[in-house]
């Protein structure tokens, strides 16, 4: 799926600031719990929507649903290079997104915001593009893992995979390791 510049940075940060609330120093799952947190203290992190959007998109994680016909008016939107262009969050949401009841009470309080509408399309934005990265990585779903990446062919799945084994070349040869030589047969 091809994503504006915007959306691709956002979804970078977006994805990093879920790993951070994942787990604690000891490596304990606490997504849920840092998850209630940043909900009750959303009316304090409301200024942070201008500059920090993802610090506080986070807080709707799991708390919309989109509708089966979604797909191609969410793609469209992801095209768009500059947040101004995006519609309003009364029509996303009446034919795209659904939120939970806690959700819903969430997304209230952000709409006091002046940019509090944008923010919310900009949020359900960022939870489909998670969402449809967590459900196309589960293995054996070749079909919704296809829908997820349509503008790549397997071309460009084989290509991913080099530069991947050549990350981990370059990695090993940085830690004091012998780099193989593919072309030579050594693999």
């Amino acid at each position: 799926m091809r994503l504006s510049p915007f959306f691709e940075e956002l979804q970078s940060a977006y994805d990093a600031e879920l790993d951070d609330l994942l787990t604690d120093s000891a490596g304990h799952d606490v997504l849920a719990q840092r998850l209630r947190l940043k909900r009750s203290q959303l009316p304090e992190l409301l200024p942070m929507i201008d500059f920090s959007p993802e610090m506080v998109a986070v807080a709707f994680h799991g708390g919309m649903d989109f509708s089966i016909l979604s797909s191609g008016v969410m793609r469209d939107l992801l095209v768009q290079e500059d947040p101004e262009d995006l519609p309003s969050w009364d029509v996303l949401r009446e034919e795209t997104v659904h939120l939970q009841p806690w959700a819903a009470e969430l997304a209230k309080i952000v709409r006091t915001h002046p940019n509090g509408e944008r923010f919310l399309v900009v949020t359900a934005c960022l939870e489909y593009l998670h969402g449809r990265r967590s459900t196309s990585s589960e293995p054996g779903d070749r079909r919704q893992r296809d829908d997820f990446d349509d503008d790549r062919s397997d071309a460009d799945v084989d290509g991913d995979d080099v530069d991947l084994e050549e990350a981990g070349a370059d990695w090993l040869a940085e830690q004091g390791f012998d780099r193989k030589d593919r072309t030579s047969g050594d693999n």
